[in-house]
């Protein structure tokens, strides 16, 4: 009767147990710095990550930004009447880079800037010009985001009228009396010009 074979090479060394040990640490760390660094932290020290792609997982591009509605061209034409010692502020809400066209003329000279309040920081009013006149005409390009408009003021015993004409690519317009009332005014499209879809 033959003898039964015995399969394995029993107990296992310290010293090949320590070998083991090492080499599946060498291939968890070399895991790590090619594969996961790059993937979850961006850091990617052998190249392999850029290669394979996997920094795009780190940090995906953001979102992108709807862009805005175009604003549409529009006209306005106003008048105010400024009782002795009255001022009123009319602005247009224009975006960076809008451009108005202009004219405005007062009955005497008025107490008069043109200035706009940016949307990043409304509390620190923005000054163009700021000068005693009867009247003014411009081209105008909004150099940031935000309500640009005029100041008048009547520093006179009798009334004033001021009368304002624009067109351009503003999206609101706004009246701020002495009283502190507020008013919004519609705007409209030029004349023959076709109503925007709905």
């Amino acid at each position: 009767m033959s003898e039964p074979v015995v399969t394995g090479t029993g107990p296992v060394s310290a010293r090949r147990l320590a070998a083991t040990t090492l080499v599946a640490f060498a291939i968890a760390a070399a895991i790590v710095v090619a594969f996961v660094l790059p993937a979850e932290y961006g850091r990617d020290p052998l190249g392999t990550g850029r290669a394979l792609g996997l920094t795009r997982i780190a940090s995906p591009p953001p979102p992108a930004s709807p862009e805005p509605p175009a604003t549409e061209y529009r006209v306005d034409a106003t008048q105010f009447v400024l009782g002795p010692y009255e001022f009123v502020e009319y602005k247009y809400r224009l975006d960076a880079g809008a451009v108005m066209l202009y004219t405005w003329s007062a009955t005497a000279t008025v107490i008069h800037e043109f200035h706009g309040d940016p949307d990043t920081n409304p509390d620190a009013p923005v000054s163009f010009e700021k000068k005693d006149r009867r009247q003014a005409s411009a081209a105008f390009t909004a150099p940031f985001a935000g309500i640009h408009g005029w100041y008048w003021e009547n520093p006179g015993a009798e009334p004033v009228t001021i009368t304002l004409t624009s067109a351009g690519f503003y999206r609101s317009a706004v009246e701020l009396r002495s009283d502190r009332t507020r008013r919004e005014h519609e705007l409209r499209a030029p004349a023959g010009s076709a109503a925007p879809p709905k």
